[in-house]
């Protein structure tokens, strides 16, 4: 019996072994839910506004982003579609310096409601698809609120942000 548990022990230990580096690379990524058009944590802030167009397809979700952490160097938007997870970029791979407008037309969220923020510490990383930080949303909030005029996008997000 003594053997029996002896055997159960190691096998259980190799089996935690063999998850160590998954588990490693885990924590390395780390996720966080956005659920408000005001986002601040993790090392990034985040504010979301929408462009008012003549149409539906002329209106665009503008979102800024500033790293507070200057480990984050890179960033790429992603929609995914919940069901399907099927994945669309948003906004291909940018360097992430001192702050950065996103825009994303509004249509695009119809079949990808799903949005994630994806943060990278190198180019390399991102070529990878090795992201630090994401912050994911479900949809557009709806805290975030409507805009005509750039000149008025430009001001709440200056003031949302400071």
């Amino acid at each position: 019996m003594r053997s029996f548990f002896l055997s159960l022990r190691l096998l259980t230990l190799g089996a935690g072994l063999q998850l160590a580096p998954i588990t490693t690379f885990a924590q390395q990524a780390t996720v966080v839910h956005g659920s408000n058009s005001i986002f601040s944590g993790s090392g990034v802030k985040l504010a979301w506004a929408v462009r008012r167009g003549a149409s539906e397809a002329d209106t665009s979700v503008v979102i800024r982003a500033i790293p507070a952490d200057v480990s984050y160097r890179f960033i790429r938007v992603d929609g995914v579609d919940p069901f399907t997870q099927d994945r669309k970029v948003f906004v291909e791979t940018r360097q992430l310096d001192r702050q950065l407008d996103l825009i994303v037309p509004r249509t695009a969220f119809a079949d990808h409601p799903s949005t994630e923020f994806r943060f990278f510490a190198s180019a390399g990383d991102a070529a990878a698809d090795r992201p630090k930080l994401t912050v994911f949303y479900l949809g557009v909030p709806d805290t975030t609120p409507e805009f005509v005029g750039e000149s008025e996008i430009d001001g709440y997000l200056d003031q949302m942000l400071r």
